[in-house]
């Protein structure tokens, strides 16, 4: 088993922005055809380009307030989906497409301020997840991002 597990969002979290229709941040949410792969931010798959629809809405992975809090866009299916389950492995079509999911790790620490930044490159990001968690001791969680539109992708907890 891995040290690690992939935390998507939840299909609760997921319902409530439908039917409220709105953000934490008191927005309203949009819907749009997917322009781009996306993910979901609950089923962790890429979205069909030009037959998906998708929701837009501002999101912050964080509970804390602080100078390292990065809120942004993310994208949601219109329609309920079913979480990632495959938790102890990263999400493979991600993983498996550089070009349209260049990612980046970031790590931080129980005050939830960042401590670690890592590209993955061509690395395996399964194996550079493992060897973070052990390496990096203060590293309490990751989340995984797009490096070029440095948008939140899923968030990592060491186990």
């Amino acid at each position: 088993m891995r040290n690690f597990k992939i935390v998507p969002l939840t299909k609760e979290f997921a319902r409530k922005i439908r039917e409220t229709n709105t953000d934490n941040f008191g927005n309203q949410i949009y819907e749009q055809s997917a322009s781009g792969k996306g993910p979901c931010r609950v089923s962790l798959k890429p979205f069909n380009i030009g037959k998906d629809i998708r929701l837009v809405f501002a999101y912050s992975p964080f509970s804390k307030n602080n100078a390292f809090n990065q809120s942004g866009p993310i994208f949601i299916h219109k329609n309920e989906v079913e979480e990632y389950l495959d938790i102890y492995n990263f999400p493979p079509e991600i993983k498996a497409d550089k070009e349209n999911f260049p990612l980046s790790l970031i790590g931080y620490n129980k005050e939830q301020k960042m401590i670690f930044t890592k590209l993955v490159g061509d690395n395996d990001v399964d194996q550079l997840i493992s060897e973070i968690f052990e390496t990096e001791n203060n590293v309490e969680y990751l989340h995984a991002r797009n490096s070029e539109a440095c948008c939140f992708i899923c968030k990592i907890e060491r186990i």
